[in-house]
């Protein structure tokens, strides 16, 4: 049988508890992409995975004995989705799909069962599969080992036990039939962007402060192959970004902003889509200091919506997207120093509207603020904003969806839901009514930073459309960004929730 090797698919994903630093990582990965290329192979043998019909397994193929036939119908009937067989050559598995209400769903209950299979590997030290898909539906190998790579996922670089927990699995094949060449290689631009994204979100302040975020950004991109410029606190403080001086004031060490660009020379849109990320590396509320036992534990992961559009980035210039996208990252630390902005303060932002600050742990959309006004002056196509910005859009859909909001078309909204659908990273959208603005205004000042105690979500989002006269959504990532334990195909700790949806509305964008 001849067939398509991913040789280094996952390779330098599962090994990367081995290497010191980041730096090392990417210099490791570089070093790979450039020694293996994706072969093909014949006599296929070793560890086999069938991805087959629940209702419909190709028996013959399987090679299976008639006793061997009957327990695994009993099997199927019971409910096993998973089969297991030895033979000498190598273990043989059979991941029988059951077909949901609707593709998505199929495909989402694919990418779980990747999950357990890779759990099934581990049990068993594996570290080569070939997957074939035997199903009437084309993307079931590519979910499945999307499933199983995203369920590697492994955060050890502060383990001193790495080595023995670094997971067996090295390399993810397939046959011919199963995937192509082009699905592939997205295959493996976006499991390695889901894990620099969660890498990111899962250092802690002491690494990842906001000009080590910046430093991050720029491997990356020399990674990947995009551009990136960042500005210091001086060129900050030229520009007059009220909004992320403010919210840094309580911090000794200096804010950033960032700036991505990947521009293809096939690109279909003149006018740049910009992507705006919250990069607030720790959060502690300011002095509003977060009042509620473990309201902190997670805020290194207040920068969430920075590393979600880094790794977007990372996916648009591996595949040289026909797309002008650019990257706007405001990053800061909002604490509770000397120097730290007080509630009752009156600040004045990049596009100079002035700002009552009634609560310090409003601090997001400050920061926002200047990045959107920020966005104008590339004359955007569209505008995207990504922030685990309000508790409110958390405690409203939990950790299944994404809220979201904005100014953008009907046609575009649709396609964002489109993509949220099939990425199983669903969208919600709030609305965002003229009423709702008037919580916002202030009695001394433009704007204040907070509305009343109801509809908290969409209050922020009343006060980023004011710096805003583009096409724009809003992205309230607050419930899907940490995950307190694994789930599936997640793991505990940064989850990268909501950066697929992007890549495959961006994917598809032209279309």
């Amino acid at each position: 049988m001849t067939t398509i090797s991913g040789y280094c698919l996952i390779t330098w994903f599962v090994n990367r508890a081995n290497y010191g630093n980041k730096k090392e990582v990417l210099q490791h990965i570089l070093l790979k992409f450039a020694a293996m290329n994706f072969a093909i192979k014949r006599n296929v043998s070793g560890t086999r995975i069938f991805i087959c019909d629940e209702n419909n397994i190709s028996w013959p193929e399987l090679e299976l004995s008639k006793e061997e036939q009957i327990f695994a119908q009993s099997q199927l009937k019971n409910g096993q989705q998973i089969l297991t067989y030895f033979r000498p050559e190598g273990l043989i598995y059979v991941v029988a799909v059951k077909a949901k209400s609707n593709a998505c769903q199929t495909a989402e209950n694919i990418r779980k069962l990747g999950a357990k299979m890779h759990q099934l590997l581990q049990q068993t030290a594996i570290s080569e599969v070939i997957l074939l898909n035997r199903t009437t539906w084309s993307f079931a190998a590519y979910n499945l080992a999307e499933g199983i790579c995203l369920a590697a996922y492994q955060f050890l670089k502060y383990r001193s036990d790495a080595q023995k927990k670094a997971h067996s699995l090295k390399e993810v094949n397939f046959d011919k039939q199963s995937i192509s060449v082009q699905e592939m290689a997205r295959l493996k631009a976006v499991c390695e962007a889901a894990y620099l994204v969660r890498d990111l979100v899962n250092e802690p302040l002491q690494f990842l402060t906001a000009e080590q975020l910046s430093k991050e950004i720029v491997r990356a991109g020399k990674t990947a192959g995009f551009r990136v410029q960042v500005l210091g606190q001086a060129k900050i403080e030229q520009l007059g970004m009220g909004g992320i001086l403010a919210v840094n004031k309580g911090s000794l060490l200096p804010p950033t902003f960032t700036i991505l660009e990947h521009r293809s020379t096939n690109a279909l849109n003149k006018a740049p889509i910009v992507l705006v990320g919250k990069g607030i590396v720790y959060d502690t509320g300011g002095l509003s200091l977060k009042p509620t036992a473990g309201s902190m534990d997670r805020m290194k992961s207040d920068m969430s919506g920075a590393a979600l559009i880094i790794g977007a980035l990372y996916v648009a210039a591996q595949l040289d997207l026909p797309l002008n996208i650019i990257g706007l990252v405001p990053a800061a630390e909002n604490r509770p120093g000397v120097h730290a902005y007080t509630p009752g303060d009156i600040i004045t932002m990049y596009n100079g509207s002035s700002v009552e600050v009634l609560n310090t742990d409003a601090e997001g959309r400050l920061v926002l603020a200047d990045a959107l006004h920020y966005a104008r002056k590339y004359r955007p196509e569209l505008v995207l904003d990504f922030a685990t910005l309000t508790g409110s859009a958390a405690n409203t859909i939990g950790d299944l969806g994404i809220v979201c909001m904005g100014t953008a078309s009907d046609q575009i909204k649709e396609k964002l839901k489109d993509s949220g659908n099939k990425q199983f990273e669903r969208l919600v959208e709030f609305p965002l009514w003229e009423e709702y603005g008037e919580q916002i205004k202030s009695e001394i000042a433009d704007l204040k930073n907070i509305g009343g105690p109801q509809g908290g979500a969409i209050t922020a989002a009343k006060f980023l459309e004011h710096f805003t006269d583009y096409p724009w959504m809003h992205f309230d990532i607050a419930g899907v960004s940490f995950a307190p334990s694994a789930k599936d195909y997640r793991p505990a700790g940064g989850t990268a929730f909501g950066m697929r949806m992007l890549v495959d509305f961006l994917c598809n964008y032209s279309k």
